[in-house]
């Protein structure tokens, strides 16, 4: 197996997150922080969940979601109650209006990241940027490393 060295590494990683920067620059007007509007696109991902769940997948500690969490309730894009099953644990889930506002801010980074494709690559260019989506979400969903080899396999 051929790997790429830490120097390709590096440009690779500064060249994903400098997009990812600018997507973030195309957000929607809506006043709310980065945090809150990934609270939000966790929430659309996973259905309704726990703040410790939620807290985790974010990797943060549930007192560092707080104030994201009060504002959201307050705004009405999320909601939380009390688990029928465990009364000591909250749920939370996405409102209609969490989910229309998600959608405005997802629809504006994607119009722009759809216009910066176009204007800036050729025909050949799009389609080969568009083969390597299949493997920058393989290697997004190997958070732990599963891809690397274990010592002594």
């Amino acid at each position: 197996m051929t790997a790429i060295d830490t120097d390709e590494a590096t440009r690779l990683r500064e060249a994903i997150m400098s997009v990812a920067r600018a997507a973030r620059l195309h957000r929607g007007d809506h006043g709310l922080t980065l945090t809150q509007v990934t609270v939000l696109g966790y929430l659309d991902r996973s259905g309704t969940t726990t703040v410790a769940d939620l807290a985790a997948r974010m990797h943060v500690r549930v007192q560092s979601l707080t104030v994201s969490m009060n504002k959201l309730d307050d705004a009405e894009l999320i909601v939380r109650r009390t688990d029928p099953d465990d009364r000591r644990r909250q749920l939370v889930e996405l409102t209609d209006a969490g989910r229309e506002l998600l959608l405005d801010d997802r629809a504006k980074r994607d119009e722009w990241l759809a216009e910066a494709v176009a204007h800036n690559l050729d025909e050949t260019e799009r389609g080969l940027i568009m083969l390597c989506v299949p493997l920058l979400e393989r290697l997004a969903a190997d958070r732990v490393g599963h891809l690397m080899p274990r010592v002594g396999s």
